[in-house]
């Protein structure tokens, strides 16, 4: 028993046109030069391209070969500046330091979401 008209339907959905997408445009990311990020952060485009190369800041290549970075690039930068001079590091240490003070950041993000304070150490 079953419904004469379940071909019907099934068929109109085969053939009915598709709902319109919606589009949105495409809106660029900012991008900084090297010579503004250099500028900004008061380093030489040098030593700019030395961080780059150690990967202590992200940056990414553009049509031409240049290297253009993200509106946070600056602070990075200063942020390794910062643990350079103020912890007297050198370059090879300076990527452990910023790789565990991020897992630092991120778990003490978790232990916030999960109710816990971290205020305390828990070793003390």
């Amino acid at each position: 028993m079953s419904d004469p008209r379940a071909g019907e339907r099934q068929a109109s959905r085969l053939t009915a046109p598709a709902p319109a997408r919606v589009r949105y445009a495409i809106v660029p990311v900012p991008r900084l030069s090297l010579q503004a990020v250099a500028h900004r952060s008061g380093v030489h485009p040098d030593l700019v391209r030395r961080f780059v190369a150690l990967g202590l800041v992200e940056a990414e290549r553009d049509a031409s070969g240049g290297l253009v970075f993200a509106p946070t690039a600056p602070a990075a930068l200063a942020r390794v500046q910062r643990l350079r001079t103020g912890l007297c590091l050198n370059y090879a240490s300076l990527g452990l330091v910023l790789d565990l003070l991020d897992r630092i950041s991120l778990l003490e993000t978790a232990l916030r979401r999960a109710g816990m304070r971290s205020e305390t150490p828990p070793w003390t």
